[in-house]
């Protein structure tokens, strides 16, 4: 099988149901439950879309979880931006990049953006973000997010390490 349903079996526990409060939630035979937490049995779309909604999540949310079994590895990449250098992981709902940058350096609006959240932790140094209607200064040890999709900037008051984290944004429905 290409996916690995006994996950279901975790988050039922982790929600405190029983397979009969789940099966009474969604629709879906206890017997069915039961066979895709043994992963005995493989689902209709339709089953997964019923269970998934018990769980307050989408279909394709629980599709990935019964895929994403094992750990993804992957291998930065490096590249430099206004005077900033950055080392970058990237996977299908984050980007991570680990920057540097002397004092004086200024990043505006950052050409990787999406419809994201942006996340800067300051991890030395000092460091200036600008939003609309919004100046924060951000010390050693401090952190900001924002939807990254607004107009912002960075500015370096003292030579810095940060970590810039752009989250893809959940689905709306």
């Amino acid at each position: 099988m290409f996916y690995d349903f006994s996950i279901l079996r975790n988050l039922r526990k982790r929600s405190g149901f029983t397979i009969a409060d789940v099966s009474e939630k969604s629709g879906v035979s206890q017997a069915v439950i039961s066979k895709l937490e043994r992963n005995q049995n493989s689902a209709e779309l339709e089953t997964i879309f019923r269970i998934a909604r018990v769980f307050e999540m989408s279909a394709a949310d629980l599709i990935a979880l019964a895929e994403a079994r094992t750990g993804h590895r992957a291998k930065a990449g490096y590249r430099e931006s206004h005077g900033f250098s950055f080392e970058q992981i990237s996977y299908s709902n984050i980007l991570c990049l680990y920057g540097t940058a002397h004092s004086g350096e200024k990043l505006h609006r950052p050409e990787v953006h999406k419809d994201d959240y942006e996340l800067c932790w300051v991890l030395e140094g000092e460091v200036e973000i600008t939003l609309p209607g919004e100046i924060h200064n951000l010390a050693s040890g401090e952190s900001l997010q924002f939807d990254a999709i607004l107009e912002h900037s960075y500015r370096v008051i003292t030579d810095c390490r940060l970590l810039i984290l752009h989250i893809t944004k959940p689905g709306r429905f």
